[in-house]
């Protein structure tokens, strides 16, 4: 997938700006958060887990998301996140 696909989804860099401030969600809480139904992030946080931004744990039916902090992309666009919020304020 290109940057472009990834970032091309509001709710994409949306769900990556709430895990990266969090740390770890579970789907239904990612949705409540940002006011989306969760089938919609479900199929987001699949395109930002084949991506290999985020990864899951499971516990029965509960899957709990987190960054993927071993990813050099993942690195990159937390500090993108940084960089944007200190030039804002």
């Amino acid at each position: 997938m290109d940057v472009e696909d990834v970032f091309s989804s509001r709710l994409r860099i949306k769900i990556l700006k709430v895990l990266a401030q969090v740390g770890e969600l579970n789907v239904s809480e990612i949705a409540r958060r940002l006011g989306v139904n969760y089938g919609t992030t479900n199929m987001h946080l699949k395109v930002l887990e084949d991506e290999g931004l985020i990864l899951h744990k499971q516990f029965g039916r509960i899957r709990i998301y987190r960054l993927n902090q071993n990813s050099a992309k993942i690195k990159l666009i937390q500090n993108l996140f940084e960089v944007w919020e200190n030039q804002n304020k």
